[in-house]
């Protein structure tokens, strides 16, 4: 009987640590902003296609989960071949979307999180007062035969050097980036509401600080 709860004990070790390093393997590097990257005079220009380019996003807490999107409003790339060398896309807070609500439930969360409601305006993004999130590329590398796009994220006027796993492909007159799903600190751009590292004696009524991102960006040539 000791050795059969031993070795499910190292069994349910191991699974923790595994899952643990996945967990890890999704959460984007973040770091201090850097230096801007730029291109080639060779380079070519692609336009943000508004239209196509979104992304989804993914907060949790006790209780359950909530999925939305937000839209991006303008950007460009720079790209010689398949190589993206420089580039910017800007993020329309006052579009964040809650897609797994209905009605008044809907409205009332979406208004939470743009601060539009009275009194809770700072809580999470206070989109009347930045309306705009920003991303700028500062590198574009390869870590196990996998791109990796590093970029300066200003959310709040709070500006953070992100990494996260892309991919990245050139169709003639369309560049598209996309990625699977990676989480970043919510915290870190000072988005506390509800944070049980920020705020003591929340019990069970805090949001998680990850919150899980889907881009999908398309381009076309200038």
């Amino acid at each position: 009987m000791k050795i059969t709860r031993i070795t499910f004990l190292l069994v349910a070790v191991m699974a923790l640590a595994v899952t643990g390093c996945k967990n890890e393997g999704k959460k984007a590097k973040t770091k201090e902003a850097k230096e801007t990257k730029q291109a080639n005079i060779e380079a070519e220009e692609f336009n943000v296609d508004t239209s196509v380019s979104e992304i989804h996003w993914q907060g949790k807490k006790p209780t359950g989960t909530h999925t939305g999107t937000i839209k991006v409003s303008k950007g460009s790339f720079s790209a010689n071949d398949s190589i993206i060398e420089s580039g910017n896309f800007v993020i329309d807070m006052q579009s964040i979307e809650v897609t797994d609500l209905e009605g008044k439930d809907k409205k009332d969360l979406e208004a939470h999180l743009m601060g539009t409601v009275e009194g809770k305006e700072g809580d999470f993004f206070n989109a009347e007062k930045y309306p705009e999130a920003t991303f700028e590329i500062t590198d574009v590398t390869e870590e196990n035969g996998q791109s990796m796009l590093s970029g300066n994220l200003t959310i709040k006027e709070e500006t953070k050097n992100i990494t996260f796993p892309v991919s990245i492909d050139h169709r003639g007159d369309e560049v598209e980036i996309s990625t699977e799903e990676f989480s970043i600190d919510r915290t870190n751009w000072n988005v506390n509401f509800g944070s049980k590292s920020v705020f003591d004696d929340l019990g069970d009524n805090f949001v998680n600080d990850n919150i899980e991102l889907r881009i999908k960006i398309v381009a076309k040539k200038a």
